[in-house]
């Protein structure tokens, strides 16, 4: 048995040709749902970058218990499983966060990996001379970018470039081998959008001379031609990405690798690249640009292919579908549902939905009604439930470790007391409560532009929203900071 994830990050589907986008040249995208189930339905869980990696380890949501962070002593990990099972997990990636306190005992759990450098602010090259920064961008971050940049010359010395070719060669040398599944992951096209010249020039834009490829996550406050330009640079990147998957495609008709390998093509969550007004994520809630993401899974075992599921599905259903494809059981704590049967004939696997950011919304969909519920008051009481007390790139602050408590035992944590530790008003990257309780009707309203109000639909939602907070063993106080103790 063999198995391939070819994971990017930050991809809208609405910049992709199967998803309906007919400006972006994707053709390898295109050449992929002809031989995959494309989804219609696929959906976020905990948010962003390394909460939903923690999601694909341990096939349950985690963003009502704590925020960024890493992996816990009781989470049980996919690919660990699958190691200790005899199956090769290997990790390829250039997702810097891997290396920083907050992702530090992820790729660990793998058999083996093997990283490449340099994308975004990965304190990758120490250089003291200070390097022009754009006149809208400024901090450590962004000039460590600036340096990492001045690195990469040629098209093959990009992070992206380097990682696919070091997945491929992983799968030139294990091909007639077996079991192993490859996790082939870029960071691409997260932003910034550094992207070589020839994918621009796929595109009948002027580029000109501007240095705007980083927009800020904050409210547009841009021109109009900045935003078009904007678009333009994160087209490119996804045409770069089309190309290096293009090139996984043809090195499995090149190996005859779709006879006997599920291949598995995603991303963590989408990003807004201007609609609504805003830029990003995280800081605006979760509309479909981010919360519903691109899917695609070619199982050999039903060769169903060129067809699309409409059935609702999320990120923890990833890791319950390698394990049950590689012939393991699943772990109790396990929520995520195998898909096997999903992708063989459109079978569901859940009624609702649960997705947001520790300290934000937290939404519900039923794959026609999106319920974002926003925070009650001060958006308090809001605690982290964590071992592990590290944010994205440091550990927790001594002033927020003064008051720790110990809390009592979740089902998921197999008898240990997990720290709790209060969080301020904000709680988390965004001020939810400025934005209010929002219901959308996809199927008339499917940008999400009129949210709308129907006492008897929003009713539905919470059931369903209280059900799966339940399910996932929230926290109490997560119900009275929603308003619905």
């Amino acid at each position: 048995m063999k198995a391939i994830m070819v994971m990017f990050d930050s991809l809208n589907r609405r910049m992709l040709s199967p998803y309906g986008c007919r400006w972006t040249h994707t053709p390898n995208f295109d050449r992929l749902a002809e031989r995959s189930v494309t989804f219609t339905r696929s959906y976020v869980g905990s948010m962003p970058c390394m909460p939903a990696r923690r999601e694909l380890h341990t096939g349950r949501c985690n963003f009502l218990h704590r925020s960024w962070g890493p992996l816990e002593p009781f989470d049980d990990s996919m690919p660990e499983i699958l190691k200790g099972s005899g199956v090769c997990t290997h990790l390829v990636t250039d997702h810097y966060h891997y290396w920083e306190e907050g992702g530090g005992t992820y790729h660990t759990r793998y058999s083996s990996f093997e990283t490449s450098r340099g994308q975004e602010g990965d304190a990758w090259k120490g250089e003291l001379a200070e390097p022009a920064l754009p006149k809208n961008l400024a901090g450590r971050v962004v000039r460590q970018d600036l340096v990492n940049r001045g690195h990469m010359r040629r098209e093959e010395d990009y992070p992206q470039a380097k990682t696919f070719r070091m997945g491929m060669d992983f799968l030139r040398a294990n091909h007639a081998h077996d079991p192993w599944f490859l996790h082939l992951e870029t960071f691409d096209p997260h932003e910034p959008y550094q992207v070589p010249e020839a994918y621009k020039q796929l595109y009948d834009f002027d580029f000109g001379d501007l240095h705007f490829d980083w927009p800020k996550y904050e409210q547009v406050t841009e021109s109009p031609e900045q935003v078009e330009h904007i678009r333009h640079v994160n087209a490119a990147l996804v045409s770069m990405c089309d190309a290096y998957l293009g090139k996984v495609l043809d090195l499995m008709d090149e190996l005859d690798l779709w006879k006997d390998t599920l291949l598995i093509v995603n991303t963590d969550h989408g990003f807004l690249l201007g609609e609504h007004d805003w830029w990003a994520k995280c800081r605006q809630p979760f509309w479909n640009e981010v919360a519903h993401t691109p899917l695609f899974i070619w199982d050999p075992r039903c060769r169903r292919a060129g067809e699309r599921c409409g059935q609702l599905v999320q990120t923890i259903d990833l890791p319950a579908t390698l394990l049950r494809y590689f012939g393991q059981g699943l772990p109790p704590d396990m929520q995520g549902a195998d898909l096997a049967e999903t992708i063989a004939s459109d079978r569901p696997v859940r009624q609702a939905g649960l997705f947001g950011l520790h300290g934000g919304h937290v939404n519900v969909t039923d794959g026609r009604y999106v319920y974002m519920r926003a925070p009650a008051g001060d958006n308090q009481p809001l605690h982290q439930y964590t071992l592990m007390p590290c944010h994205m790139r440091h550990t927790f602050g001594t002033g927020e470790l003064q008051d720790i408590r110990l809390a009592e035992p979740f089902g998921f944590t197999k008898g240990c007391r997990t720290m709790k530790i209060a969080c301020g008003g904000r709680g988390g990257w965004m001020d939810a409560t400025r934005f209010g309780t929002l219901l959308y009707d996809l199927e008339a309203d499917p940008l999400q532009e009129h949210p709308i109000h129907d006492e008897a639909v929003e009713r539905r939602m919470v059931e369903h929203l209280v059900r799966e907070m339940k399910h996932n063993d929230s926290p109490p106080e997560q119900f009275e900071r929603l308003g619905l103790a």
